[in-house]
């Protein structure tokens, strides 16, 4: 009989997946770009069948993350300064079509400084005294057109807040697209199966099967690298000679996972940052089938008295 054993390993996203391009968070943490999908069996025995897809996903929405920072003598004098800055921006803003924002309250600390405490015959001791207060606070700006980022960073910078944290993606698309992807691995993995039917000249019908799948999201904050590009002075100079060299400027670029170890690739063509879902099944076939056990028959005499008496005839196995 045949038997199929269902391993599934898939992640269930949420309808709402979201992804983040570089802001200036990514200065302070470095991502592996290459982050690519691999399914794996616990044994390597048997025939294996695998399928890879790729999906680009372009966003439908972006919310663009802004740090405020205000530093004052007073809780008064703190609160007023930033309301006012974030006020002045946001009023601006919500001017533009489609867009809705939000204040996140983040910190509200005092300031400390040090004051020295000179005494007679002792060493110089140093208090922590406040001086003041120090308020933080993150805009939140919803979006659909993302040329409009552009326009915010205008209006705020023209306020003096100048910090883009980062900005995330969100599609609604991701579920659709996952059973696209699922629809063309199915299809991509049975033509594979046939055909190695075909190259055994053998069938798998009767065969144990085991089946694995997964899915993976790669969002842009991950698949950003560090880039720094100057050339340097070729000139022998001696080995006593004092050289200054100027620090070099370094930036970010966006590399996405690249297609060519995939078997389909839904939306190939990558201009702007996106989403990338990766999905792969793989099958295990295995070839050797179940012998199914031989039993000896048993054999019952009915005497002439209703008795019933089993009887010891040994039957030879059949191969």
């Amino acid at each position: 009989m045949k038997k199929l054993f269902l391993s599934f390993l898939i992640i269930l996203f949420s309808q709402f997946i979201n992804a983040q391009v570089s802001g200036n968070v990514n200065y302070q943490n470095q991502y592996n770009a290459q982050n690519t999908i691999n399914v794996n069996f616990p044994s390597n025995d048997g025939i294996v069948a695998s399928v890879k897809g790729l999906a680009n996903v372009k966003a439908d929405s972006y919310t663009a993350i802004f740090s405020t920072t205000q530093t004052g003598k007073t809780t008064k004098e703190v609160n007023e300064l930033l309301d006012q800055r974030i006020t002045q921006a946001l009023n601006e803003i919500k001017l533009k079509k489609g867009v809705e924002t939000f204040v996140d309250m983040i910190s509200f600390v005092p300031v400390y400084e040090y004051e020295s405490e000179k005494k007679v015959f002792s060493r110089k001791t140093y208090n922590e005294v406040p001086i003041g207060f120090e308020l933080k606070k993150n805009i939140h700006i919803k979006f659909s057109d993302p040329n409009q980022l552009n326009e915010f960073i205008s209006i705020l910078s023209n306020n003096e807040i100048y910090d883009l944290v980062r900005v995330d993606y969100f599609s609604n698309a991701l579920e659709t697209i996952k059973k696209e992807m699922m629809t063309k691995a199915r299809l991509l993995i049975q033509e594979k199966m046939k055909n190695y039917e075909v190259l055994l000249g053998e069938t798998f019908t009767n065969t144990e099967k085991r089946i694995t799948d997964d899915f993976i999201v790669n969002l842009p904050v991950e698949m950003y690298k560090s880039y720094e590009a100057y050339n340097s002075s070729s000139l022998n100079l001696k080995k006593s000679a004092n050289v200054n060299q100027t620090i070099k400027s370094t930036t970010l670029y966006y590399q996405p996972v690249f297609g060519k170890e995939f078997d389909f690739i839904i939306n190939p063509s990558v201009l702007e940052p996106v989403i990338q879902v990766q999905y792969e099944v793989k099958i295990i076939i295995n070839r050797e089938k179940k012998q199914t056990a031989k039993t000896d028959k048993e054999f019952i005499l009915v005497t002439p008295n209703g008795d019933l008496k089993t009887l010891n005839i040994n039957t030879p196995k059949q191969n």
